[in-house]
């Protein structure tokens, strides 16, 4: 049975662009650019600060310990120096529900929350943060219920049996509903305005930032904390952010009619069959496991793990054989992308740029790194970057067009340096921060080398584009595997182009204890 449904790029933009009431006449009226922010806590003009970040952080299955939590109060130390903390995306598992925020997001962040101390009683699309939370979609964020697993799912807990109950899936009564979970929780909703002049108040109230195209939301540390939109940028520092929503620019290409492409659709028919029985055979495992026995818990652990891969997998092999004949792109998002780009390499005030989304272009994670949707997502972030370059060339004096990009979506921690790529993508460092609570996963067997055909009809010439300086995830067998989850502290120092010096925070469980390595500090 499949676990996860997803709504396609054009339902997903549609939907959310009804959430904020994208275009109304009253945001139009009053020059109000919904894609930006500006962060109110009197610091903003500070050369020098830090950040914090996580990712694929919202699941609290681990039975009886909660990885998420460890890498949580391992930044409580952090979080007077710290200015704000991203969100790689996957706040919450599996399916994005309104009914597992309250214990794999408000639980777990609660002293980032204004009323935390109190957090059952923190209503999760009321949220207030004390230091600001900025989070994209991750792919689990959009999820929903298959009907037939949804009806199932809904019913009282004898019924439980027809799903594998000692496999914790964390799936409730429903899904996100199409993302609706993630922008009650953390954007400004303006589609609950209905009655006539309700909206305009609103507006008028906390949308009162300026900038240079006009206004736009004020974000106050404690008072109003909410995004305008699923993707956005704000200025810190003289750092310019930039926060996409990947999950509209992730739809590999359709397989292309000839006999090489009916036979590589066979292919990923016969393996999206084998994968099925995998999983089949992974839940009769389960099920003669016991629980409350700790060598069976690790070895459930294990098989939870496992069969999310596989969920992973089916998922990718379903995008690329049901990608429709002509491809939907969010081409809005990264047209987007692109003016906001050049716009920063106009400007004076601005000496970096840092972009954030959820699917990593370049990972060596066994799982992602040759994922359809990972080439996809590669693919439209290089066009971008190629044409902003074409228009900024006399400006960059040699930098990369963007000096640092973060990701999630791998369950790992991941520092990777492109090398000359032919393209715009060439010398960037990429990190990706997706080690905050879910199943770790194992790096790739062929190793820290990253290579790329150079032509799809000759498969024998390739050459390295990037190569892996860091991986921090799954490793060992055995009693001496280990599971060292992770999040990240980011440290800008003063200068054009930026350093940036990054800290990993890592919690390690090893042979059924925590235990909390050192890692050392690497600067960018």
């Amino acid at each position: 049975m499949k676990f996860v449904s997803e709504p396609t790029i054009t339902e997903k933009i549609r939907k959310m662009k009804q959430r904020v009431k994208w275009g109304d006449s009253a945001i139009v009226e009053r020059n109000i650019d919904q894609t930006s922010l500006v962060i109110d806590d009197g610091k903003t003009d500070d050369v020098e600060f830090s950040f914090l970040v996580v990712g694929d952080s919202g699941t609290g299955s681990h039975r009886g310990h909660s990885p998420m939590r460890r890498i949580a109060e391992l930044m409580i130390p952090h979080y007077d120096e710290c200015r704000f903390m991203l969100h790689t995306g996957d706040v919450v598992y599996q399916v994005g529900s309104s009914e597992y925020y309250p214990k794999n997001f408000i639980k777990p962040y609660r002293e980032l929350i204004v009323g935390g101390e109190h957090y059952k009683k923190v209503a999760y699309d009321r949220m207030v943060f004390k230091k600001p939370i900025l989070p994209v979609l991750g792919n689990h964020d959009y999820y929903d219920l298959p009907i037939l697993f949804g009806l199932i799912s809904a019913t009282t807990l004898p019924f439980r049996r027809f799903i594998p109950s000692k496999l914790d899936i964390e799936v409730g009564r429903h899904g996100s509903h199409k993302g609706d979970a993630f922008a009650r929780a953390f954007f400004d909703y303006l589609s609950q305005f209905h009655f006539p002049g309700e909206l305009a108040l609103h507006l008028d109230e906390y949308y009162t930032a300026k900038t240079d195209r006009g206004r736009c939301l004020r974000y106050v540390p404690g008072q109003f904390t909410r995004l305008p939109n699923r993707y956005y940028t704000f200025r810190y520092g003289g750092i310019d952010f930039f926060a996409l929503d990947s999950n509209t620019i992730n739809d590999p290409l359709p397989l292309p009619d000839t006999k090489e492409g009916k036979a590589y659709r066979l292919s990923l028919e016969k393996r999206r069959t084998e994968l099925e029985q995998e999983q089949e055979e992974i839940r009769e495992t389960s099920e003669k496991l016991n629980p409350n026995k700790p060598s069976d818990a690790e070895k459930i652990d294990d098989l939870q793990s496992k069969l999310s891969q596989i969920e992973e997998m089916i998922v990718d092999i379903d995008k690329q054989l049901n990608t429709p004949r002509i491809t939907v792109v969010d081409t809005e998002q990264l047209e987007w992308l692109k003016q906001r780009l050049i716009k920063s390499w106009n400007s004076s005030y601005v000496r970096g740029r840092v972009v954030y989304f959820h699917h990593p272009p370049y990972v060596t994670e066994a799982t992602k790194w040759e994922q359809a949707q990972t080439l996809a997502v590669r693919s439209r972030i290089r066009k971008v970057l190629n044409e902003v370059a074409k228009e900024v060339d006399s400006l960059t004096q040699g930098r990369p067009i963007v000096d640092l990009v973060l990701n999630g979506h791998a369950h790992c921690m991941e520092h990777i340096e492109t090398l000359d790529t032919g393209n715009a993508d060439s010398n960037i460092n990429w990190i990706v921060c997706g080690g905050s609570g879910h199943s770790l996963r194992r790096q790739r067997e062929e190793g820290a080398a990253l290579q790329e055909y150079l032509s799809i009809s000759d498969e024998q010439k390739s050459q390295v584009i990037a190569r892996s300086h860091l991986y921090v995830g799954r490793n060992g067998h055995g009693s001496h595997k280990r599971r060292p989850y992770s999040g990240l502290r980011i440290d800008v120092k003063e200068g054009s182009p930026p350093k940036f010096v990054v800290k990993p925070l890592v919690a390690e469980r090893y042979q059924r204890e925590w235990h909390q390595p050192e890692i050392e500090s690497f600067t960018i």
